[in-house]
């Protein structure tokens, strides 16, 4: 193929996305030792991708990093030797106490100078996600389909607005979020929310 021919493939574009079968990217192997200019357009290829998944990026939910590393820091902890625990199902009757073993713990702990959301896991079951969650201002709304979210406050006071309903929650509060309805959540205090947040299977 000529460096033009290969140029019109749409080869090269396949090639930048990983996208050829063996024998194409055999093909785009040779062209650019002999047309060695093919790796400029390959350049240009990648800019112009990264440009397009940038204009049409959905920013992520703000929990989503926060809960990213609580994950990464669960998994290093279970790999030191952590052995991994079931903590009680969130119900209208949990209390505080219930989950006094966890919330004493040293390495259980916000820094002072997190951003707007910090979160250690207490544990990662196949039926249910445990972790304590602290907010310093809130969390955008959300809308959950295959989980049921629970909260229980531990320290500091928040609104947490279901549909057009809000609930006003203070330490030992228990709420539960419904599915298929938007909720989001505002602190009211002027310290960060502690909350033990439940994510149950659907």
């Amino acid at each position: 193929m000529t460096i033009n021919e290969i140029r019109g493939s749409g080869l090269l574009e396949l090639y930048v996305i990983g996208s050829l079968e063996e024998e194409e990217l055999t093909i785009v192997e040779n062209a650019i030792l002999t047309y060695p200019t093919l790796k400029e357009d390959i350049r240009e290829i990648e800019y112009a991708l990264f440009e397009v998944a940038n204009a049409y990026a959905i920013p992520p939910h703000g929990s989503v990093k926060p809960l990213l590393m609580a994950t990464i820091d669960y998994i290093e902890r279970i790999k030191s030797g952590e052995i991994p625990c079931s903590p009680p199902l969130l119900r209208t009757t949990s209390n505080v106490n219930d989950f006094e073993e966890w919330l004493n713990r040293s390495d259980m702990r916000a820094p002072d100078d997190f951003d707007a959301m910090y979160a250690k896991i207490i544990a990662d079951e196949p039926e249910k996600l445990t972790a304590i969650v602290w907010l310093r201002y809130g969390a955008p709304p959300e809308i959950h389909t295959k989980e049921h979210e629970r909260f229980l406050i531990v320290e500091g006071s928040c609104d947490i607005t279901i549909g057009e309903v809000k609930h006003q929650l203070n330490p030992g509060d228990y709420l539960a979020i419904p599915l298929h309805i938007s909720h989001h959540v505002v602190v009211t205090s002027n310290l960060p929310c502690k909350i033990i947040l439940q994510r149950v299977a659907a």
